[in-house]
């Protein structure tokens, strides 16, 4: 594999390009690369960096003469095969956000693609389903961002002492999670041991739940109730700041 990060280099092929070409994210191709050899990645990529290079099989790669011909054939081959469609469609629908970012978002969109490709059950699925259900309630509370912080520096993607959000309570609780990890991975914390706990997490949820409903229909039946004062049969875009004002008003009534 180091025959052929260095014929990389010298063609002067970024990762960057060779990663769109391959249609995988930055982070996943540098795993690619790190392999010892090409039989160990996913066969359609490989099968297309060899067709990228005009070759056969990974023993060519030493054969190869690096030229002017050679360089601007792979070069008019990398320009042809760049999949980047979905990135453009990505800008075109997030104009305004800045470039450093749309970059960021196209790892993630191809990561999260190669990814759910890759998979053969279904682990990988729930796995994103459970991200995006995460994702959805990132504004309701401060400490889903503090978990992925806490994450990105165990992973060593980012320096221990860094702190963008609230430092101390982002501390404590990176010093808290650190001490429920530490206890988890050296089997203090078997299942006996924190049943009951587990038992007041279910209950704990299952009483939100709960509550939410009870929300839920208690919103119904103010809604009902205003269309019913209102003398209309359901909310429209005509209608919608009156029922709903009226409906702010019916419940403050039980206050």
């Amino acid at each position: 594999m180091n025959t052929l990060n260095q014929l990389l280099l010298d063609l002067g092929i970024s990762k960057v390009r060779l990663a769109k070409y391959l249609g995988v994210s930055r982070q996943m191709l540098y795993n690619y690369l790190a392999l010892p050899t090409l039989e160990e990645w996913p066969k359609e990529k490989a099968m297309k960096l060899l067709s990228l290079l005009n070759i056969e099989k990974e023993s060519m790669i030493e054969d190869i003469k690096v030229n002017g011909d050679y360089v601007i054939e792979v070069e008019n081959r990398l320009n042809e095969g760049v999949k980047d469609t979905s990135n453009k469609e990505v800008i075109t629908d997030l104009r305004g956000i800045n470039k450093k970012d749309q970059e960021l978002l196209s790892d993630i969109i191809n990561l999260l693609k190669e990814k759910l490709q890759e998979d053969k059950g279904k682990k990988a699925y729930h796995t994103y389903l459970y991200l995006y259900h995460f994702l959805q309630s990132m504004e309701t509370t401060d400490e889903l961002r503090y978990i992925l912080a806490y994450m990105s520096k165990s992973m060593g993607f980012t320096p221990p002492s860094e702190f963008v959000f609230d430092q101390d309570r982002q501390f404590i609780f990176e010093s808290i999670l650190f001490s429920a990890m530490t206890l988890y991975h050296n089997g203090g914390a078997s299942k006996t041991k924190i049943a009951e706990t587990h038992k007041r997490f279910v209950q704990d949820i299952e009483l939100k739940n709960e509550e939410k409903l009870s929300r839920t229909q208690e919103l119904n039946t103010a809604k009902v109730q205003a269309l019913r004062e209102l003398g209309y049969t359901e909310i429209n875009e005509e209608n919608a700041k009156e029922v709903l004002e009226k409906i702010a008003e019916i419940q403050s009534r039980k206050v």
